[in-house]
């Protein structure tokens, strides 16, 4: 006995199959591309939290490096310029592109740089030439990335902005925004104010 298909019948898919199939195909792209995405931020933010960690560590190596002992009270003190607001982030270097800041400042040593290296140097041009190297790793992974270095001073009667004792905040901070259904919580440690929106690493050390 032979089969057929009886006349006025339509063997195989229909329309409203395929339109189904493609739908259900469509929203699971979608949700492919949306996890594609929220994990192409926590991969960048993990690569900033690494870079950071690493210079925030370097930073508080060169501190001890730099320590020395106080002329005016008991412990170990570096000298004020590490604390100045210009010593990390390239400030006062000038740059004619607006290239990755690692290509504008660190391919080659800026003329404003004292040459610590292969000269002797005071201080204050250690402290100068410790920030650039320190900038430089900073923006290796993110150029966005800053570093800052503050004190919590337990003595304001001697010369030192950092008092023998007293504790010091490396924090090594880049900016961050919110994808899809992930929120990044906020550390009021890394954000000054309401208008920032910053993830951070950081290091209380006492020389």
């Amino acid at each position: 006995m032979s089969s057929r298909t009886p006349a006025g019948k339509q063997g195989g898919a229909g329309l409203i199959e395929i339109l189904v199939t493609l739908f259900i195909l469509a929203v699971g792209l979608l949700g492919v591309a949306a996890l594609q995405f929220t994990g192409s931020f926590a991969n960048r933010d993990a690569i900033s939290r690494t870079q950071a960690e690493f210079v925030a560590a370097q930073v508080v190596e060169r501190l001890r490096i730099a320590a020395r002992p106080a002329t005016v009270g008991d412990g170990m003190v570096v000298n004020n310029a590490y604390f100045d607001e210009g010593a990390f982030n390239f400030s006062g270097l000038t740059c004619t592109s607006s290239t990755h800041p690692s290509t504008c400042y660190c391919l080659t040593k800026p003329a404003a740089i004292p040459n610590c290296e292969g000269a002797s140097c005071s201080e204050v041009d250690m402290a100068q030439y410790d920030g650039w190297v320190l900038s430089c790793a900073a923006v290796q992974t993110n150029p966005n990335t800053q570093i800052a270095l503050s004190c919590t001073d337990n003595n304001n009667n001697d010369p030192y902005i950092c008092s023998p004792g007293s504790r010091i905040e490396v924090n090594v901070n880049w900016p961050v925004a919110s994808s899809g259904h992930q929120q990044y919580t906020l550390n009021a440690r890394c954000n000054n104010d309401d208008s920032q929106r910053l993830a951070c690493v950081y290091k209380d050390i006492v020389l």
